[in-house]
């Protein structure tokens, strides 16, 4: 299926959500990578809901964050990835980390949805207000180097990543 063909959708979380959620968050966790933003799993879903929701609107923000919007992706009732769209750059994610962080559930990858998933951040942030979308990786991640660049993202740089000065690459997207 190619991204074009993906009835992906971006969604606010559910409370039917928690299942699948914990799933991915485990199956992303395997991995090295957070897939749900300060969810531990066995905390309430009810809490987890509202530090989602107090985060978008600004409120009881971790130190060091900025305002962000936690989405799922949805194909057909199917979890299949989620993103974060951080409404403004602190230091570390202007140079590190981006407006937009994004993630597919292994056993979801390359079915066009991590290009579905960026094009409507982009949208989203764009609504935002956010005019020019900086996004982020490795830059050992081919995926996400083929994602970004198929969304029209222009490579600025590539910096050292703390404390392991892992090579970041840094895209603009306007």
């Amino acid at each position: 299926m190619s991204e074009t063909d993906a009835p992906l959708k971006l969604r606010a979380l559910r409370t039917s959500d928690e299942q699948a959620f914990s799933q991915a968050h485990q199956a992303l966790a395997a991995e090295g990578f957070e897939f749900g933003l300060h969810y531990q799993p066995g905390m309430p879903w009810h809490d987890y809901l509202r530090t989602v929701s107090d985060q978008a609107l600004g409120l009881n923000l971790p130190q060091e964050w900025v305002r962000n919007t936690c989405l799922l992706a949805d194909v057909d009732g199917t979890l299949v990835g989620r993103t974060s769209i951080r409404h403004e750059l602190n230091d570390f994610l202007l140079n590190y980390g981006g407006h937009i962080g994004y993630a597919v559930v292994p056993d979801q990858r390359r079915r066009g949805y991590a290009t579905a998933i960026l094009r409507q951040s982009i949208d989203v942030a764009h609504a935002l207000g956010i005019d020019r979308v900086l996004v982020t990786c490795d830059d050992s991640n081919i995926g996400s180097v083929k994602t970004i660049e198929a969304c029209g993202g222009q490579l600025e740089n590539v910096v050292a990543l703390p404390p392991a000065n892992t090579p970041r690459r840094r895209y603009w997207i306007g």
